[in-house]
């Protein structure tokens, strides 16, 4: 007999905050194109008194060979009344009882009426996005497994509720966006076992304490495109179903069989619109925002074995042993129904690992169709009974139906990068254009200006040329004029000496001065014709500028655009770190869903570590890192360390948290210490309460802590000092977590270490494990392992000695505490811190009456990691106080 059960598998158990619950109510979708399914009123927010409570269906099964012989009268014991929905089982010939179901099917009902009027409801409520179970119970041999199971290879009008439910269901979703996985499994002799994979014969069942979920983290999930890939596991699953033959059936199912299946679809929520008059008829729409959303709901389908009676089945031996697990099972399905129809305050649903699969479906928040069947011979009249009567109580359970969505980030990144991508697209085109423009400008203005000096230079050279010429004209007169007049003179001086007056003599003088002065004249006159020349020139050139005035306007206009592209640079680097922190955010989520399947409920989020950094951005592909690699050089980091002082506390937390994805990177490291970003992390702390500030700087300091170099700068800048008072004042555990990964870092490194324990980080990393969270106390074990290796190593050179700082600070007790934590990380750190301390003789006392050795001496035996095994073993062999109490309590090692 095939049937299906409800299972929340652990990939939904991590969805903490950004998922939200929504009661049922009817909610309007058009269909998909050429989709042939077509929604009932039985759908959720339907007609229904009670949408929320279990419906029940009766189904008679027809008469076969033997009853025909045997129960000639078999008519007067059930008697139908499909159009009252009524059944009437008859006690003796004058007495019957009278039950009324949700639905009453006779024995000629078709399967299509069956999957109509029990299993199409809960099929479109999956697909709105509750989850819904269909289940089939009654007495062996009464048809569950027809009426579910049926693959229909014979007749296509026999497939049963399985086969027409995944026909529905393919038929409504796109296979672009949505996706459907299975799982097939069954339930024998109180053993979950895998029908697509039978070596997983013994799956556990994991209930989530917060949110009641039950997982099954071992099933085999397989993703199906089409009906036929369903049809071929649904034969896999029953060729390797446990059935037997008895005196009831000749094919009767000897276990529980669940079928599974999770739904995945990608909506876009589009709030109501909303319509109004402005004195008119036509009206005025408003369509505020969509958001996506992502549904996640889970179909199961139960086919429980047959309630049977032994002496009737004739089970033997090992089927008599089947059959008392199998009614085990049932009954202890009767006690859970049973309580939660009288509204008991106590629900024994821990009694089978049926029930437990099932807590969803009776009293949670599934939508649940249960459907009995019955036979009609009054031989076993007292199996009918039974059955109608657990269809009864059935009807009594009220679930509280529930919408699960979650937000896609994902799908929101990827429309913020497109949108992102647009914009850097359309600003370079514009930029390319401006270029372009600014450089025919350019090119413009220096042929103009080339033409302009041209026909300066050519005039200038002109009228130096005539200048020069008429200076050399000049010259060759004034020296032929010296000539002559030194002839004269020669001459007068002869003449003086012949008794000639000099009357002659100043007469040629005179001549000569005035000569002179013309001389003289005509050079002042060749000079100021050069100034004049130069003066027509430069009014030419101022000529030439007002002709340019276009020039200046388009300076101008370059001086606006220059401005534009400012603000768009401006815009750009706040549109880059919202994309970083939905990137973030959504990266958040997936660790989160990840790590929930290990029970855990703390994010697994962390930058302060380089580790988680590394697989962040390895997770996420290279838009991360390029986009914060983009951002840094265009924006430069001086501008976004400024933004660190920013009086809008968005843009603040949005500085930072870019910083602190630089600090990630080792080659970033340094240029931030030098540009003061260290110093305004650290500001950061001391000055702003807000949570997220301070958990993102604590992370930024956490990456800059792991560079030696760093490490004495924030020793130097008091950094220890703001690291214990945020760890004091603070609750969050990631904030709590990456000041303890800092500290830790810190505690790594020898030259700090004295500093670094006289200014409290010992006592800051024991006050952080008030916190309990194993992610947090993994990096304060981490701390305290690096302090007392660095201290072991100063003791061994002589540097220090006495007893361990980590004894006098009270770290002991805390330490053999979590010795042996469950969480890996914490015990192999506190493992090496152990035998870091044991390693001197002067803590050998200490860690006696401490109840150390014991640990040390497990450590030596049980540890999972040789080298530690191989210290301890080392260090109990070496000390001699060891060695003396060992002997004493004659323990061997």
């Amino acid at each position: 007999m095939a049937s299906s059960n409800i299972h929340r598998n652990g990939a939904q158990r991590g969805i903490i905050s950004n998922k939200f619950d929504r009661p049922l109510k009817p909610r309007h979708r058009p269909p998909s194109p050429g989709s042939t399914f077509r929604r009932n009123s039985s759908a959720p927010g339907s007609a229904d008194a009670v949408p929320g409570r279990v419906r029940v269906a009766v189904r008679l099964r027809p008469r076969n060979a033997e009853e025909l012989i045997a129960d000639a009268d078999f008519a007067d014991c059930v008697e139908l009344q499909p159009e009252l929905k009524r059944l009437k089982l008859r006690r003796n010939n004058w007495d019957s009882d009278t039950y009324e179901f949700d639905e009453v099917l006779t024995e000629y009902a078709s399967q299509k009426r069956v999957y109509e009027v029990v299993a199409k409801p809960v099929v479109e409520s999956v697909l709105d996005g509750y989850n819904g179970t269909v289940m089939a119970y009654g007495q062996t041999g009464t048809g569950k497994t027809f009426t579910l199971g049926s693959l229909g290879e014979g007749d296509t009008s026999d497939r049963g509720i399985m086969v027409r439910s995944m026909e529905d269901i393919f038929t409504e979703l796109s296979p672009d966006t949505d996706s459907i996985t299975v799982s097939y499994l069954q339930l024998y002799m109180e053993t979950l076992q895998d029908l697509l994979n039978p070596a997983n014969d013994n799956i556990p069942i994991v209930d989530d304490p917060r949110t009641g979920d039950v997982s099954l983290p071992g099933a085999t999930l397989v993703e199906i495109r089409d009906q036929q890939s369903l049809l071929e596991l649904l034969r896999v699953g029953e060729a390797n179903r446990i059935a037997a033959n008895t005196k009831l059936n000749t094919e009767s199912s000897r276990s529980h069989a669940i079928l599974m299946v999770y739904i995945r679809r990608s909506i876009v929520d589009n709030e109501d619109i909303e319509s109004s008059e402005n004195g008119g008829d036509t009206p005025n729409f408003t369509t505020k925002p969509s958001k996506p959303l992502v549904r996640k709901s889970k179909l199961v389908v139960v086919d429980l074995a047959g309630s049977e009676r032994v002496h009737k089945s004739g089970s033997e031996g090992h089927m008599l042993e089947e059959a008392k697990s199998i009614n085990l099972s049932l009954s202890s399905l009767g006690k859970c129904i049973n309580a939660l129809a009288e509204n008991n305050a106590h629900v024994p649903f821990r009694d089978s690992k049926l029930t437990r699969m099932l807590r969803d479906s009776f009293g949670g928040t599934a939508r649940t169709s249960l459907i009995v069947t019955i036979g009609p011979s009054p031989r076993h009249r007292g199996e009918t009974s039974s059955t109608i009567l657990f269809g009864q109580r059935a009807m009594k359970v009220e679930n509280m139906l529930k919408i699960k969505e979650e937000f896609d980030y994902k799908s929101l990144s990827r429309k913020l990068e497109m949108q992102l991508d647009k914009l850097i697209a359309e600003n370079e085109r514009q930029q390319k254009g401006f270029d372009d423009e600014v450089e025919k400008i350019n090119l413009e203005a220096q042929c103009r200006i080339a033409e302009v000096e041209r026909n300066f230079a050519d005039a200038l050279e002109k009228e130096r040329l005539k200048c020069q010429m008429e200076y050399m004209e000049l010259v060759k007169e004034l020296e032929h004029k010296l000539v002559l007049n030194q002839e004269r003179h020669e001459y007068n001086h002869f003449g003086v000496d012949r008794g000639e007056g000099p009357a002659s003599s100043s007469a040629d003088v005179s001549d000569l001065k005035m000569l002179l002065e013309k001389e003289s004249k005509q050079r002042k006159a060749a000079e100021e014709e050069v100034e004049r020349l130069k003066s027509q020139l430069g009014k030419y050139t101022l000529s030439e500028g007002g002709e340019d005035v276009e020039v200046i306007k388009l300076r101008n206009l370059l001086e606006d655009e220059a401005n534009q592209k400012k603000k768009l640079e401006e815009e750009i680097i706040i549109l880059r770190s919202q994309l970083l922190q939905l990137n973030f955010e959504a990266d958040q989520m997936r660790r989160c869903l990840e790590s929930g399947s290990s029970g855990s409920s703390f994010p697994a989020s962390d930058p302060s570590l380089t580790q988680v950094r590394h697989s962040q951005l390895k997770d996420t592909g290279n838009g991360p890192k390029s986009s914060v690699t983009t951002l840094f050089e265009q924006v430069g980091l001086q501008k976004i360390l400024s933004l660190l002082e920013s009086d809008d506390a968005n843009m603040r937390i949005h500085a930072v948290k870019v910083v602190a994805n630089l600090a990630a990177e080792e080659a970033n490291q340094k240029r931030i210490v030098e540009s003061g970003g260290l110093t305004s992390l650290l500001m950061l702390l001391r000055r702003y309460e807000d949570e997220t500030v301070r958990r993102v700087a604590a992370g930024a300091i956490a990456n800059l802590a792991m560079n030696e170099a760093n490490q004495e700068l924030i020793m130097a800048e008091g950094g220890i000092t703001l690291l214990s008072m945020t760890a004091s004042d603070a609750e969050d555990p990631q904030t709590l977590r990456m000041v303890a990964g800092a500290i830790a870092n810190l505690c790594g490194n020898d030259k700090i270490l004295m500093k670094l324990r006289s200014q409290g980080g010992i006592k800051a990393l024991l006050g952080i494990v008030r916190c309990g969270h194993s992610d947090v106390l993994s990096q304060v074990a981490r701390g305290i392992a690096n302090f007392a290796k660095c201290e072991s190593r100063s003791s061994n050179q002589g540097i220090k000695s006495g007893r361990s700082f980590l004894i006098e600070d009270g770290a002991l007790p805390w330490i053999v505490q979590n010795a042996n934590n469950e969480a890996a990380p914490i015990r192999r750190h506190i493992e090496l811190a152990l035998c870091h301390l044991a390693q001197h003789e002067v803590n050998a006392k200490d860690m006696i009456s401490g109840g150390a050795l014991w640990e040390i001496v497990r450590i030596s035996r049980d540890c999972s990691r040789e080298d530690i095994r191989s210290l301890a073993r080392r260090t109990l062999s070496s000390i001699p106080t060891f060695k003396s109490e060992l002997r004493r309590l004659r323990i061997e090692c």
